[in-house]
């Protein structure tokens, strides 16, 4: 499913970084990424995702060549092969909870508004505990349901590919839990890879695998 190579970036005029080898993530697989903060976790997903693009090196995801696409083309495999939920959960404060899961809809043609998109954005809802919140506005929400919204726009496209940013941070153990489950049982209805970075370690025991990447024989940051 992920496939990488000799890749290397630096941010510009920064010594900050990734250099990867090589790495190998299978199709279906629940992988958990683990490192110091600063090691490269976030930088690595946005590789994955063609946010950023590598200095050296390529990135691939199902067969597809991520690194080699030009900007349109990343932006429409990311959005529609892709569910990302972001550290900063970049839900936007002026839509509503149900404009903000189905916004990815509204913003790249390449994606279709209907009818089942919509009664499926309003069943995620339901199933995260979040149906009598689709007419509220981010502020209005606590932070566990602020992620939980942000889970159900990564999740609306059926996307083959899941990537969390530390999606369960700063939440209670209960909600910490409840977002990983809903990942991984969405992971595994779609039959979609999950690569999921985290500093919490009482997690670690839900995933497959675990890359810590600062670990000799690792993949590695700089």
């Amino acid at each position: 499913m992920i496939e990488i190579e000799r890749l290397s970036f630096r941010y510009p005029g920064a010594g900050t970084g990734v250099a990867l080898p090589a790495l190998r993530i299978e199709r279906g697989a629940r992988v958990a990424i683990i490192g110091p903060s600063g090691a490269g976790k976030t930088t690595l997903l946005k590789l994955i995702a063609g946010i950023l693009t590598p200095g050296t090196g390529t990135v691939r995801v199902d067969g597809i060549t991520v690194s080699a696409l030009d900007d349109d083309a990343r932006r429409n495999f990311r959005i529609s092969r892709i569910g990302f939920v972001f550290q900063e959960l970049e839900l936007l404060d002026y839509l509503s909870v149900y404009d903000n899961i189905v916004h990815p809809y509204r913003i790249n043609r390449v994606l279709k508004l209907d009818r089942q998109v919509r009664d499926r954005a309003r069943a995620l809802a339901e199933h995260t505990g979040l149906g009598d919140k689709l007419a509220a506005l981010p502020r209005e929400l606590s932070q566990g349901e602020r992620q939980r919204a942000a889970v159900c726009r990564a999740l609306l496209t059926e996307p083959d590919l899941l990537l969390a940013d530390e999606a369960t941070g700063n939440l209670d153990p209960a909600n910490k839990l409840r977002i990983i489950e809903l990942l991984i049982q969405a992971a595994e209805r779609n039959r979609a890879t999950l690569l999921a970075v985290t500093h919490d370690h009482e997690l670690l025991p839900l995933f497959d695998r675990v890359i810590d990447i600062r670990q000799p024989g690792s993949p590695r940051a700089e």
